[in-house]
């Protein structure tokens, strides 16, 4: 009994799955497919009108909207909203990246025009390294013993006496303060570079003139001690001798021209 019971359960539910049916829809399809923006093709708008449009499945389907196969309400489609925010986004999006670029090549030539500029930086000049910080070197690094040294003792007690060495270390001193405001100021690097030349010129000429001071100097202590020997007496000819008179005697008649 309890097996014929078991039977009749499993035929009755046999017989309820065989009474479902899958059931296909083309123009549900289609529509879950323009829903989801998958496509708005205007021959899968099911049903159709068919023969002499007489169909009425079409007129009670799309017979109250004419109007909406024919126009695509896609977010996505290729004139809807999303699709043209999507473009402005875009096209915002390309011109903020031109700005940036454009911004950012204006600080890289704010950066560079600073460091042409700027006198924190003129240390690291390729032409202040190379030569101009060599030749000045007398200029920024003038002293008592760099200029004094190299002059024999008697003549350094003679230019600083005179006051030679005065004007000289004076004029170095102003040319220095000259060449260190050029090198910390603002200032454009042509116009830097002119300067250190200009200054460079103005040393040149400076040190001509301390040279011809330093030779007049000595000429005048040789001077002044042969006028010494002179008073004195005390000139010696080491290398005279009375031969010597007869020889250019001799020279003179032997060259003479008539």
């Amino acid at each position: 009994m309890r097996k014929l019971f078991f039977l009749m359960i499993a035929f009755l539910l046999y017989k309820n799955v065989k009474a479902q049916k899958s059931i296909k829809d083309e123009s549900v399809v289609y529509q879950q497919e323009r829903m989801v923006h998958k496509q708005w093709d205007r021959s899968k708008f099911t049903p159709t009108s068919g023969w002499l449009g007489i169909n009425p499945y079409y007129w009670m389907t799309w017979g109250l909207h004419p109007n909406y196969p024919k126009t695509d309400h896609r977010p996505l489609s290729p004139t809807g909203p999303q699709t043209q925010r999507l473009g402005l986004v875009a096209g915002m999006s390309s011109i903020d990246d031109a700005y940036k670029l454009h911004a950012d090549t204006l600080s890289n030539s704010a950066v560079l025009e600073i460091a042409n500029q700027s006198g924190a930086v003129s240390f690291a000049d390729p032409l202040w390294i190379l030569y101009y910080s060599k030749e000045l070197k007398p200029v920024l690094e003038n002293s008592m013993a760099s200029i004094l040294m190299p002059l024999p003792t008697k003549v350094r007690v003679k230019v600083v006496e005179e006051g030679i060495y005065d004007w000289y270390k004076n004029q170095l001193d102003m040319l220095q303060e000259r060449i260190e405001t050029a090198r910390t100021s603002t200032l454009d690097r042509g116009a830097r570079i002119l300067a250190y030349h200009r200054m460079l010129k103005e040393y040149r000429a400076l040190y001509g003139t301390w040279s011809t001071r330093i030779a007049a100097a000595q000429m005048t202590m040789r001077m002044t001690e042969q006028q010494q020997k002179v008073k004195t007496n005390n000139v010696t000819i080491d290398t005279w001798t009375p031969e010597m008179d007869v020889k250019i005697a001799r020279d003179v008649i032997n060259t003479r021209k008539y």
